[in-house]
């Protein structure tokens, strides 16, 4: 047998013996959605359970299932694991291009994670690129695609204040000088704030409605704090960057790796979705959408969904006892990365809320995620049952993926775009 024969053999027996040892009850868990959720007590896993489906993409006309009432179309393909979507004033829209990479392999969990995040694409060669793209003809397809900007690293938070364009690259928030219409930046970058690399390395932005702060969200470099505290100082949180000053603080922490961002109009608050931590069971506990409280702490790693204590964890009691309580359960392991406010009106018979890309599980024995959601809102919180915008990501075996949701946002023209990193597409949707 060859060693590659041999590995690949291996990857799937440390895949797949949580799965069956913990399919043996024949139940599949209820997902703990909502504001009051029902979250599993906690099952420590000795082997993490690891299940991703193998990337397939997009063929022919397939496309993801569009919501009734609602249709989806190919606003531009062929890009390179395209990641967040942003819309210039013009109406251009930029995507980064980038991709996690691969880290140090240590055990042979380590490896069994690199082979199947690997073929799920999940990892890979990152473009490290900003790609512009018009819609000239208003026919809702970029027939315009310009390199913005090359010679990033691992961008991904896109913003423009004035004249000035920030990109969030994994070791630091970059500014660059912006004219109106152009479609490439050639001028060099100037770095206003450094962040650490690795570990979750996706570093999003969003500016605040005065356009006087920049709000960064870096996620943790492990699960649980395993690699010490130390090493997650200014890490699992949100900063907040003044841009007049360059002086930067803590807004938000304990949120272990926030990605999407976006503010709720009626009260100007700043919300976020979470990537929970991993290894305690399929539900247990779930990623959420909340509000974030200025010096709020949210748990992480100490606990979870409030108090409740991870006590594989030192503990530190004082931390515990003023974790905040998420708003919006998401289900476990969604991995929900996009986020982005939708007007009244954008969605037909949805109404006002938050667009949710759930990039998808691979810490759960039955999948979840890989869908573009919504949750609507009333007088600035959640009102209501999460939606399903976007389906059909998934073969019905779970043996393969079509693409994966990410970064989400609205167009000029009120249709909404979502990015796909598997797909290598930025999808469309509007109403029927």
């Amino acid at each position: 047998m060859s060693f590659a024969s041999f590995s690949a053999k291996v990857v799937a027996w440390i895949g797949a013996l949580p799965i069956l040892m913990r399919s043996w009850d024949g139940k599949t868990p209820v997902q703990a959605i909502g504001t009051a959720p029902a979250i599993p007590e906690a099952k420590p896993q000795t082997i993490p359970t690891l299940k991703m489906p193998t990337a397939k993409g997009w063929e022919g006309d397939h496309t993801p299932t569009a919501a009734p009432g609602l249709k989806v179309n190919a606003f531009a393909k062929g890009l390179d694991h395209p990641r967040q979507v942003y819309v210039l004033p013009n109406g251009d829209v930029l995507v980064a291009e980038s991709c996690g990479v691969a880290g140090q392999i240590h055990t042979p969990f380590d490896y069994a994670m690199f082979v199947t995040m690997k073929r799920a694409k999940a990892v890979g060669v990152s473009a490290n690129r900003i790609t512009l793209l018009r819609d000239a003809d208003g026919d809702g397809v970029a027939e315009i695609r310009e390199p913005f900007l090359e010679n990033l690293n691992q961008p991904y938070g896109m913003a423009l204040v004035g004249d000035t364009f920030y990109v969030g690259n994994t070791d630091g928030v970059v500014a660059f000088p912006y004219e109106e219409g152009q479609t490439k930046i050639t001028a060099p970058g100037r770095k206003v704030m450094d962040t650490k690399p690795g570990g979750h390395w996706t570093r999003n932005l969003i500016v605040s409605k005065d356009q006087t702060k920049l709000y960064v969200a870096v996620g943790s470099v492990g699960n649980i704090g395993e690699g010490g505290l130390e090493a997650e100082i200014d890490r699992a949180c949100i900063h907040e960057l003044d841009l007049a000053t360059g002086q930067s603080r803590v807004y938000g922490s304990g949120l272990r790796n926030p990605v999407g961002m976006a503010f709720e109009p009626q009260t100007n608050a700043l919300w976020t979705v979470v990537n929970e931590r991993d290894g305690i069971g399929d539900e247990t506990p779930p990623d959420y959408l909340t509000s974030v409280k200025d010096g709020g702490f949210y748990g992480w790693p100490f606990c979870y969904w409030g108090k409740t204590v991870d006590d594989r964890v030192p503990q530190d009691p004082a931390m515990v006892a003023k974790a905040e309580t998420p708003d919006f359960a998401l289900g476990g392991h969604t991995a929900s990365l996009g986020l982005s406010w939708i007007p009244d009106g954008v969605l037909p018979g949805y109404g006002e809320g938050m667009a949710i890309g759930q990039h998808g599980s691979w810490n759960r024995s039955v999948l979840s995620g890989y869908k573009l959601a919504f949750v609507p809102f009333a007088n600035g919180k959640p009102s209501g049952p999460l939606r399903d915008v976007l389906t059909g990501f998934l073969s019905e075996d779970e043996k393969h993926s079509y693409g994966r949701p990410v970064g989400v946002t609205v167009a000029a023209d009120n249709a909404i775009l979502m990015a796909d990193d598997v797909g290598d597409v930025i999808w469309r949707v509007t109403g029927a």
